[in-house]
């Protein structure tokens, strides 16, 4: 979210910009995304990370997270970043409680209607535990599967994830099953 580290780790080799504050932390962080050709994550987050779960609400949080995103994309395509760059990530876990979690995952094919490629990263979270047996990271890889599924099933086309030969494991097998063709 720092547009300095942004800019150093473009010119090292970097390939793309993973900003959770949406290119707001800083001014320069939308000139920085122009100048150079990575893609641009866009992460929706209320708050900022040291304030993020203190007690964060919504209106309904599919919707407040969509039009948020939107007019992070016009911030970006008003300074000259090409919407095929950007991609959009509703940001579970942050500034979000449990519900909201679940409800986002549950609309998450709502994002789609932002023309943007949508990204979600759960694997591991917190909140994946909250609905278990309170595992610890590691403990938490097959609700991370179930909720990359999910996604994928909903239309997602990157999942973040930890576990990547367990998570595309269970794709292929899932993905055989439904009778897709690996890979798509």
């Amino acid at each position: 979210r720092r547009s300095a580290v942004m800019a150093a780790a473009l010119e090292v080799g970097a390939k793309i910009i993973n900003d959770v504050s949406a290119l707001t932390a800083e001014p320069d962080g939308l000139n920085v995304a122009a100048r150079y050709a990575a893609p641009v994550v866009l992460v929706h987050m209320q708050g900022t990370p040291e304030t993020m779960q203190e007690a964060p609400t919504y209106d309904h949080v599919a919707l407040d997270i969509f039009d948020y995103l939107e007019g992070r994309i016009a911030a970006c395509e008003a300074a000259g970043i090409a919407r095929q760059r950007l991609i959009v990530d509703p940001g579970i876990g942050f500034g979000k409680t449990m519900a909201h979690n679940l409800e986002i995952m549950r609309d998450v094919s709502l994002f789609h209607a932002l023309g943007c490629p949508v990204l979600i990263g759960l694997s591991r979270k917190y909140f994946i535990a909250g609905l278990s047996a309170g595992e610890t990271a590691v403990g938490r890889v097959p609700g991370s599967i179930a909720g990359a599924l999910h996604a994928i099933s909903q239309g997602v086309q990157i999942v973040r994830v930890h576990d990547v030969r367990e998570t595309v494991q269970a794709l292929k097998v899932w993905q055989a099953i439904r009778g897709d063709t690996p890979g798509t």
